[in-house]
């Protein structure tokens, strides 16, 4: 199954695909040159496959559980102060995406969202400290009749040129279902309770949609 973020592109490079496929047989005298540009070709075909795909996750909806929203490696757990929206002290936890994983984001937890928005930005690599305040990004809350108050940011990287964001103001959101879609390498940022029991650790990787990483 392939988001439906990337049907365009795959169409497109299906019919690229062809046409040089076709084309090298036809016009490359020289065999193991068109078989050369054949591979090549079909090599980043695959690749651009793999990166819009959007398997299936078993989500298991619990108030008390934040899941993660994305597939990655976790690279910050830190008490930390978030300026935008609470203003306050928060445990942040970040995961940051690889070309290779899969870029769905995932709704954490159930609830209302009640705030989303956009800020245009610079593009730093997703690992740098700064790239959460500067680096083009969307912010959203969700409410939670259990936990309170869960924000997460979806953060470009030095080759995500793209964002999309599902999330509505007002809208009821149900965990694990599809909250957006990051173009390339990324992070996503959560800010979550004081007191909330983390678990994961530094440097684990997670699969967004099944995997708790957080109790309330």
């Amino acid at each position: 199954m392939f988001h439906k973020e990337g049907l365009k592109i795959i169409q497109i490079s299906t019919l690229l695909l062809l046409v040089i496929v076709f084309a090298a047989d036809k016009f490359i005298d020289i065999i193991w040159l068109a078989k050369l540009i054949q591979s090549l070709f079909l090599g980043l075909y695959i690749i651009i496959l793999q990166f819009f795909r959007n398997p299936k996750r078993n989500t298991v909806l619990n108030i008390q559980q934040i899941i993660a929203p994305v597939d990655g490696k976790v690279v910050v757990i830190e008490e930390v102060e978030e300026p935008e929206f609470f203003k306050d002290k928060r445990l942040q936890v970040s995961i940051f995406m690889s070309p290779l994983n899969v870029h769905v984001t995932r709704y954490p937890i159930s609830g209302t969202v009640k705030y989303s928005k956009y800020h245009p930005g610079k593009y730093l690599v997703a690992w740098h400290p700064k790239s959460s305040t500067e680096n083009e990004r969307t912010t959203i809350v969700i409410e939670n009749n259990s936990g309170g108050q869960i924000l997460y940011r979806q953060i470009a990287g030095a080759l995500a040129k793209r964002i999309m964001n599902y999330a509505v103001e007002g809208e009821s959101i149900l965990q694990g279902t599809d909250a957006g879609f990051i173009k390339f390498g990324s992070r996503v940022d959560l800010f979550l309770p004081l007191g909330t029991k983390i678990n994961v650790t530094l440097n684990q990787k997670v699969k967004g949609g099944e995997q708790v990483i957080a109790t309330l």
